[in-house]
């Protein structure tokens, strides 16, 4: 932002590439290691309190990067911004097992993740009009982006505290008001009257919940299927991460004559083209819902053709197909993540019950953004042999982009098989009660679970035939 002002970040902190890089990659260390216990957390307290406390710490230490002079102060605040948002996304994914079947969550988790492309367009809009900002009030065009970003994030999260609904309880039974419980504001119920008996009905498991302990918490650790799950999503959680924050200088690589402004601009279209993808895919991915791996697969070979347009299409003369590389990038990463997140608790939740999904996705998350750490530190402006301008800059670094994200397909069709061959049987006896439950290969399932194991979408395609 403002590059020709000498008004970027960069300029400002007297930052060289590397320690730009650096700063990135510190968030995702961070978060790799606080999104367990931030989840494990979450079960305990109250969802909507925890989810409020993310988005008001996170709105205070963007706020306080408007005020960032040298570059340890960048490497503080972005620490800090990964211990309070650890949590936030896997912990989305657990909220939404409380209301819905975990094999219907695919749709919501990507509405959800809806969010993460609106805001990465509209900073893209919104920076080229921050940039105009640029000495307003003493301020560079960046101080004022996250300073107001800030500030609505602090409003958004104290607004949480009345609009979030928590947990839902089973009917008649009142909120605990007790304790620190009687100093928060008590939201309205997800749920009433008639919808709220038949959600009682249908999922059983969410009202009688047991408490878990260590043990059940190792035995949701040295669960092999964590394993798949995590490489798939390192490779397309690193491509994301990568994609967005260097996708300002790949566009510029590919035409330097571009603006600051006009880079801003380009990046818009790339996270419409994520969210587009969202809207048309998760639904089919919860219809078709025994078919997670295909679901994930095509659009990763869409990724994967896209960053191959980006290094080799195009030419000096007309670079505009090596940007439309990039919109392919953006329309495969959309579904990419969602599935992957609501292929965990639809696994975990079966054999594990609630800790089973809160640890999974904390793992699967954390561990996995051990490919954002890979993207924003080694590759691009942190990788030195990548780093010179010219035509093949970046090339590596694509490269690598494409191999993670062909052991994430990997992996998928490697779960796809170990689930056909080694099954996915129920760990645990699910405690449920009422007319909708029934007894089946160990355990008790509500109304929804039992219409998960019948429903099969597609027919019987060859790998899912038993």
């Amino acid at each position: 932002m403002n590059e020709a002002q000498h008004h970027d970040l960069e300029e400002v902190l007297h930052l060289t590439p590397k320690q730009v890089s650096t700063g990135l990659a510190l968030f995702y260390v961070c978060y790799v290691i606080f999104d367990f216990p931030s989840n494990l957390i979450m079960t305990r307290l109250s969802p909507r309190v925890w989810m409020s406390r993310i988005v008001i710490g996170v709105g205070i230490i963007g706020s306080c990067m408007a005020a960032m002079k040298a570059a340890w102060s960048l490497y503080l605040l972005r620490l800090l911004l990964g211990i309070v948002i650890a949590g936030m996304w896997p912990g989305m994914a657990y909220y939404l097992t409380l209301f819905y079947p975990p094999s219907r969550t695919g749709k919501r988790i990507g509405q959800y993740f809806t969010a993460a492309q609106v805001s990465a367009a509209v900073v893209g809009l919104v920076s080229a009009g921050f940039q105009k900002m640029d000495g307003l009030g003493g301020l560079v065009g960046f101080q004022w982006m996250f300073l107001l970003y800030g500030l609505v994030g602090i409003l958004v999260g104290f607004s949480l505290l009345w609009w979030l609904p928590d947990r839902p309880l089973p009917p008649g039974e009142v909120p605990d008001r007790s304790g620190w419980h009687k100093w928060i504001p008590q939201s309205t119920p997800a749920l009433t009257g008639e919808d709220a008996l038949i959600h009682y009905r249908d999922l059983t498991r969410v009202y009688h919940r047991s408490r878990w302990g260590v043990k059940d918490l190792w035995h949701v650790v040295i669960d092999w299927r964590v394993w798949p799950l995590l490489l798939m999503y390192f490779g397309v959680v690193g491509v994301g991460i990568g994609v967005q924050n260097y996708a300002t200088v790949i566009i510029q690589s590919t035409n330097s004559k571009l603006t600051s402004i006009d880079l801003s601009l380009l990046t818009a279209p790339i996270w419409i083209m994520d969210l587009i993808a969202i809207l048309l895919v998760t639904p089919f991915s919860d219809r078709f819902h025994h078919h997670r791996a295909l679901f994930f697969s095509v659009p990763v070979c869409i990724q994967i053709a896209g960053l191959l347009l980006t290094t080799y299409g195009g030419s000096e003369a007309n670079p505009w197909p090596r940007y439309g590389g990039l919109l392919m990038v953006g329309f495969g990463l959309g579904p990419t993540v969602p599935i992957t997140m609501t292929w965990t608790t639809e696994i975990f939740q079966p054999r594990h019950g609630e800790v089973g999904v809160a640890a999974a996705s904390a793992l699967v998350s954390g561990l996995g953004n051990l490919g954002s750490i890979l993207t924003t530190y080694a590759l691009f402006t942190g990788w030195p042999a990548d780093s010179q301008p010219g035509r093949k800059q970046y090339r590596k670094s694509t490269l690598v982009m494409v191999g993670i994200l062909c052991l994430s397909i990997l992996s998928a069709f490697a779960m796809t098989l170990l689930l056909k061959f080694v099954g996915n049987g129920s760990r645990a006896k699910q405690v449920s009660s009422g007319s909708s439950t029934s007894e089946g290969e160990g355990v008790m399932m509500d109304g929804a679970a039992k219409r998960e194991l019948q429903e099969r979408g597609f027919g019987r395609l060859w790998w899912s035939r038993r």
